[in-house]
């Protein structure tokens, strides 16, 4: 493997001077991606209390929902309602911090998962389907639909649910038929836009057709269910679970973007590794070769594949492949 220095001897490395000049360009034609906490005069105290405080307000949502989940459990009825009053409004506020990595870094940090999914996945969703373009109406009903993508889950046996350990066979059939459970659930509340309950049938569905319940390819998939696809792995991955530990932050990332041209839409999964990407700019982090750096700009067009400064080195992940990312180092 290369290392960054026989790297350099060959193909001379990028100087501060020459950097400066860089970003001064990319400045102006809009391509340079910063956290905004860097650019500034922004108190990162009270970026932290923002977080802080929605974090609480995620807190009490997650209790909400498990709530309703539990009454969705005994009566089979979508209590729309309480939903809209009082789970979507602390998504949507969350969804609003352009804080992204402290906001996604507080959710992945707490212990409980299964009601906390649906609340986390609603925020990354609604975040990506702003960062899509949608707006309005759109984006009302994505939020809603990511939020009640597993409710179908209410109809799986609790001990299969949170079985510690692998599942047989047959649990996993079961389990995969929440998806169907969901829809039923859904398309029965007469208020609902098909693509609430068909967002809960098909986010487990894939782009190459190895999804589940259909195996339907990307062009019969519905459109927020492929958003939802990326906001759901993107937790499930990240988080703790019964059954295994969070996934390093990086390691999501680099899997996830392997996953660009087959399991996912590219153009949805694509936008959301840039952004991601964008909130880590100014973060220390660990590379593979086990040199630390600060990751200083994002090929937008490569996200994942940054520049990074250690001392005077400018590293180019993008030219250097066999160095990667390993971890993004605590502030």
């Amino acid at each position: 493997m290369k290392m960054a220095s026989e790297f350099n001897r060959m193909n001379p490395p990028l100087t501060i001077p020459d950097i400066d000049t860089m970003i001064l360009q990319l400045k102006k034609n809009k391509e340079y991606r910063y956290d905004p906490l860097l650019d500034t005069k922004m108190d990162k105290r009270n970026v932290k209390e923002k977080i802080a405080e929605i974090s609480m307000e995620i807190e009490t949502a997650s209790k909400q929902i498990s709530e309703i989940f539990h009454y969705v459990q005994r009566t089979e009825t979508v209590p729309l309602q309480e939903i809209n009053h009082a789970i979507i409004p602390t998504i949507t506020k969350a969804a609003e911090i352009p804080h992204i990595y402290y906001l996604f870094k507080e959710m992945l940090e707490k212990d409980e998962y299964t009601y906390r999914h649906n609340i986390c996945v609603g925020i990354i969703s609604t975040y990506i389907g702003k960062w899509l373009g949608l707006t309005g109406e759109a984006l009302t009903e994505l939020t809603l639909a990511s939020t009640l993508h597993d409710i179908g889950k209410t109809k799986i046996k609790s001990h299969i649910l949170h079985k510690p350990g692998k599942l047989s066979e047959k649990e996993y059939e079961e389990v995969k038929l929440h998806t169907v459970y969901g829809y039923e659930l859904l398309k029965k509340v007469p208020e609902l836009p098909p693509s609430i309950p068909l967002t809960a049938l098909s986010h487990h569905e894939r782009e190459n057709g190895e999804g589940y319940p259909f195996r339907l390819k990307g062009k019969n998939t519905n459109y927020f269910a492929k958003i939802v696809a990326v906001a759901d792995v993107f937790h499930a991955m990240s988080s703790d679970r019964v059954y295994h530990e969070a996934i390093p932050f990086y390691h999501v990332i680099r899997q996830m973007n392997e996953d660009a041209f087959g399991k996912f839409d590219p153009s949805i999964l694509l936008v959301f590794l840039n952004k991601i990407m964008e909130s880590l700019v100014g973060k220390q982090v660990m590379l593979s070769n086990k040199i630390q750096g600060q990751i200083i700009m994002i090929n937008p067009y490569d996200p994942i594949h940054s520049l990074v400064k250690s001392g005077e080195e400018i590293i180019d992940l993008n030219k250097e492949r066999e160095i990667k990312i390993e971890r993004v180092l605590s502030e």
